[in-house]
């Protein structure tokens, strides 16, 4: 069947619409998928959990873990292997992630973070340093079969990749996480989400280091090219101030539709502009959300649609499409069963041990070191993201690419339990019972 019956007649150089069998496709993929997010999101929530893991197995069920090992006939039509039609899914999924970091970054009390940055700051370095220290050392004694080099000059690149995937945290997840335990407002709350931003801020930039060393050979200019991108995207926020207010001030002086329009646009134009530096999508929404934020010109009654809409529905449609790439069935191999447990243990006491020592040294009680501890332990997609990278890149295998996506669920499985635990010994302020009352009111 043509892709467009009408296509003939079409001006030339026009380029053809999407054609009616992968519309059809895409449409039963994002339908179905977000339903069966919807429904294990609800049941996580159930047994205590919050819905975020639920919707990361859904994609689990639905990809090669589950549907693609039991019935590869349904599964090979709802979920082909074919680029384009997956490519159609993602950016769906992208949508999600990005606004959902955008509303993130809304939340953040910039006061809070003024006055916490030094903590933060430590938080983050620690928690970096450490897991990425214990990574990078374990890619050096790691089995050859696991890892494409074979000599001590063919580990380093490989080594560095596991280093870099142990020692990110997933703002995604933990913003997802905290929102669905309202614990965004908490000053723990705001503090792990700082401590997160630093930390994938400088993931990234050390991602984009390791990438360059694996494609071409590090070198300085190369380094000081993504450093110098990381310096203009903070100059360019500093610029954009003026224009990011005026553009909000004009919009809330007309319909709420007009600033969600607004809010929405300017998230996406901020997150092309860093993709096209290369150094991600999600830090130029971030840095939006902050711009937002910083101009005082959004009234946050008029971001409840917006808000509602991203947590039901492109949140969990994101989640569910990261769990699409995760194949479990590769830990029915032996050796690489064996490595899992070791290279997990690994990634949790790193960022545990690191986060905790961050929270000591700046003299926050064990509940709160222990609370920050659990939060930047949760990896989640950002990880996954980091696992792609190396397998495209052809520095880390498939197998220790599923290893490292089983880091990835288990650790964001594992920070509810801890912050439900400490959370709650951690003394309630007043100026956090002002916050939640005040969206409360905003949301209800």
């Amino acid at each position: 069947m043509p892709a467009w019956t009408g296509w003939a007649a079409a001006p030339p150089g026009v380029v053809p619409p999407l054609g009616s069998h992968a519309l059809l496709v895409f449409l039963l993929q994002v339908g179905l998928l977000l339903a069966l997010a919807l429904l294990l999101g609800r049941l996580a929530a159930r047994f205590g959990l919050p819905a975020v893991v639920g919707e990361l197995c859904a994609g689990v069920l639905a990809g090669p873990s589950l549907l693609g090992w039991a019935a590869p006939g349904p599964a090979g039509w709802l979920l082909p292997r074919d680029a384009g039609q997956m490519h159609l899914l993602d950016a769906a999924a992208t949508l999600g992630v990005l606004l959902l970091v955008a509303l993130t970054a809304i939340e953040i009390d910039l006061g809070l973070l003024r006055r916490n940055r030094a903590t933060a700051l430590r938080v983050s370095a620690a928690g970096l340093l450490v897991p990425l220290s214990l990574g990078a050392a374990a890619g050096y004694v790691l089995p050859a079969a696991l890892l494409p080099g074979e000599g001590a000059a063919e580990r380093t690149v490989p080594a560095l990749f596991l280093g870099v995937a142990m020692g990110v945290s997933a703002l995604p997840v933990i913003a997802k996480t905290l929102m669905d335990m309202n614990l965004v407002h908490r000053d723990i709350g705001q503090l792990i989400l700082t401590a997160g931003v630093l930390d994938d801020i400088a993931g990234w930039f050390l991602l984009s280091l390791v990438s360059a060393l694996a494609v071409g050979g590090f070198t300085a200019a190369g380094a000081a090219v993504s450093l110098l991108s990381l310096a203009g995207v903070a100059a360019a926020a500093l610029l954009a101030r003026p224009l990011v207010r005026a553009v909000l001030g004009a919009a809330g002086r007309s319909t709420p539709a007009v600033t969600l329009a607004a809010v929405v646009a300017l998230t996406f134009l901020s997150a092309a502009a860093t993709q096209a530096l290369e150094l991600e999508a999600i830090l130029g929404a971030f840095v939006c959300g902050l711009l937002i934020k910083a101009s005082g010109n959004v009234d946050p009654a008029r971001l409840a649609p917006l808000r509602a809409i991203v947590l039901a529905v492109l949140a969990p449609l994101f989640f569910a499409t990261a769990g699409l790439r995760m194949d479990l069935t590769a830990l029915a191999r032996p050796d690489v069963l064996a490595l899992a447990p070791l290279i997990l243990l690994i990634a949790i006491a790193g960022k545990f041990m690191g986060a905790y020592l961050g929270a000591t040294l700046s003299r926050l009680d064990r509940w709160e070191a222990l609370a920050l501890a659990g939060g930047m332990n949760a990896r989640g997609v950002i990880e996954v993201i980091v696992a792609m990278a190396g397998l495209r890149l052809g520095v880390i295998t498939p197998a220790m690419y599923t290893i490292i996506v089983l880091v990835a669920i288990v650790t964001s499985l594992m920070a509810p339990p801890v912050l439900r635990r400490a959370v709650p010994r951690i003394e309630l302020k007043r100026e956090e019972e002002l916050r939640l009352m005040s969206d409360t009111r905003i949301l209800g």
